[in-house]
């Protein structure tokens, strides 16, 4: 099981079965990438996009992803030498700004040149914000300000499933990607439906609502290159050209990777966060919620995962220490949404079904006010589970999940 950037071994004595993302045939990257970009859907090649754009802006993600965004730019890095006004917006959503280490996993080999280019966006500085319209849903859009200046942006995003979104990528770059704390907050409450969840586009009101969303930004001139990776993040595929065309070919690839066949439910499953999705417990969630999918109600499921940052958003933790039960938390969240509410939502709605367990670096203290039970050894926590289920009166079953936050389980 991999724990930050190591592994841990587990002996399992129990019928299981090992859940993770499918072993698909890999070509040359760099040729993968070269050629999307000579080709694109619907769309101009990037060599002529470039020229024809007077400047150009570049929306990429932050360190929580793990898109190959330095392979993609080195690939494109003689296209944009030639070019005298560009510059990158690293799409950090509501998320902290990157670190130096961050800044060169993002860039790679091209920072040190481009460095004086790069900016940060920071959804909570509502004076980098410029009011561009409203969704059929009511989503005010309030976008970075350097979005509408530039107009001709590029687009560099993996698309996964995601767990209330659908799927990462394509329309996410603009919102949460470089949208205002306001307007994530006006999309994320539809994260509290049901239909909210991995693989739901259409349906789920977070998704169209994001596309919807979009309408507001019908003058933009966008090339989108959107990659798919494998569960030990090598390139796959990559789409490139119109923002939606390539997101939709780019979910089909995704769902390739993705998506697992498992045969039954568990009464015990073990779910990680690998790195670099282990960044902190608000990131984390992901996994857990993907290993909902493959769990008995009434249940164990355990998630694993460094936190390497801690918590992460606070608001979700200061609600779910804010009251004594999961049912409590469903209440508090009926009364007024904030941003951070989702993921409290998400998780308690699993509480309710089943027990939570956690192995992290994170305090003791910390996880309990997250509702969830801390654990040291996953092992000793493992063989724990076997025997609290033991002690039901039901014969173990377990789902393991060691890629918990990119695995989506599909019972057959």
């Amino acid at each position: 099981m991999p724990y930050g950037k190591e592994f841990v071994d587990l002996d399992v004595k129990i019928p299981h079965e090992v859940i993770a993302p499918n072993q698909v045939e890999v070509g040359d990257e760099s040729q993968i990438i070269a050629e999307s970009l000579k080709e694109p859907v619907a769309t101009e090649s990037l060599e002529d996009f470039v020229k024809n754009s007077d400047k150009i802006l570049i929306l990429v993600n932050d360190a929580t992803r793990p898109t190959p965004t330095a392979k993609v730019l080195a690939e494109m890095a003689d296209i944009l030498r030639e070019h005298e006004d560009i510059r990158f917006l690293v799409a950090t959503g509501a998320h902290r700004g990157p670190t130096e280490d961050e800044f060169r996993y993002i860039f790679g080999e091209i920072y040190d040149e481009f460095s004086d280019r790069i900016f940060v966006h920071d959804a909570r500085k509502d004076e980098d914000m410029e009011y561009l319209g409203v969704s059929s849903n009511g989503t005010e859009m309030y976008l970075n300000k350097m979005v509408n200046e530039y107009k001709n942006i590029i687009v560099i995003g993996s698309v996964e499933p995601h767990y209330f979104a659908g799927y990462t990528g394509g329309r996410k770059a603009f919102l949460p990607g470089v949208a205002s704390y306001k307007t994530i907050e006006m999309n994320h409450k539809h994260a509290l439906s049901d239909a909210a969840q991995p693989l739901a586009i259409k349906g789920n009101p977070v998704a169209e609502d994001m596309e919807d969303a979009m309408k507001v930004l019908k003058n933009l001139n966008v090339f989108s290159i959107q990659t798919v990776l494998t569960a030990d993040h090598g390139l796959y595929a990559m789409v490139s050209g119109d923002l939606f065309k390539s997101f939709y070919m780019a979910v089909e690839k995704a769902n390739e990777v993705f998506c697992a066949k498992c045969s039954r439910k568990g009464n015990i499953v073990l779910t990680a966060a690998p790195y670099p999705m282990d960044i902190d417990l608000y990131q984390s969630q992901k996994a857990l919620e993907n290993g909902k999918l493959a769990l008995e109600e009434g249940g164990v499921i355990i998630l694993v995962s460094k936190c390497r940052d801690g918590v992460g958003d606070d608001t979700f933790l200061n609600l779910l220490c804010s009251a004594n039960t999961c049912e409590d938390v469903m209440c508090k969240i009926d009364e007024g949404y904030k941003l951070g509410y989702h993921k409290a939502a998400k998780m308690a709605q699993i509480g309710v079904y089943a027990e939570m367990w956690a192995i992290s670096d994170l305090h003791h203290d910390t996880i309990k006010m997250a509702k969830l039970q801390p654990c040291t050894d996953i092992q000793e926590t493992f063989d724990r589970a076997i025997e609290k289920v033991k002690e039901q009166g039901k014969e173990p079953y377990a789902i393991i999940l060691p890629q918990g936050s990119l695995t989506v389980p599909l019972l057959e």
